[in-house]
């Protein structure tokens, strides 16, 4: 067996509501993920699965997730930037708005992606956002590896 791997890279917001350190403040990452498809090498390829392929289906969802806000869905913020949103004629979407991917509407996660916001079950650390985007991709790929790193930060998990 071979591993392809690829990784996609997004910008986005988020806080770690009720944790006692600096986490708690909205803050922004630049985050990577790293997702590892697992095969047999296609002869007439030479591929397990061709990494642009992985990347462009796996985007499909994860653009949802750049330049996004991430709360969870109990945080007192969200209703007041939607709220913003309204007043600021923007919460429908705009023009500029390019990060319209396919529809995420899981158990764990939600996007508002017209106006680039993503509400979730958990606090979004790295770990449960790879959990959200191992159900967002696993009926499409043979994912054995999933890795997603927050600045100096990762998790990763085999499956």
């Amino acid at each position: 067996m071979m591993r392809s791997i690829t990784q996609l890279n997004i910008q986005y917001a988020h806080r770690f509501l009720g944790f006692d350190g600096e986490a708690k403040y909205l803050h922004g990452h630049s985050g990577k993920l790293v997702i590892e498809v697992e095969g047999e090498v296609d002869a007439r390829t030479g591929f397990v699965y061709p990494c642009n392929s992985i990347k462009a289906a796996a985007w499909d969802y994860i653009k949802n997730f750049d330049h996004a806000l991430i709360l969870q869905k109990e945080d007192p913020l969200l209703q007041p930037i939607l709220d913003a949103y309204v007043a600021q004629g923007i919460r429908d979407g705009a023009m500029s708005n390019r990060c319209i991917g396919l529809p995420v509407d899981i158990p764990l996660a939600k996007a508002y992606p017209e106006c680039r916001l993503v509400v979730v079950e958990k606090v979004a650390t790295c770990e449960n956002l790879i959990e959200i985007f191992y159900e967002l991709l696993k009926d499409k790929f043979n994912i054995k590896k999933m890795a997603f790193y927050s600045g100096d930060n990762a998790a990763s998990r085999d499956y």
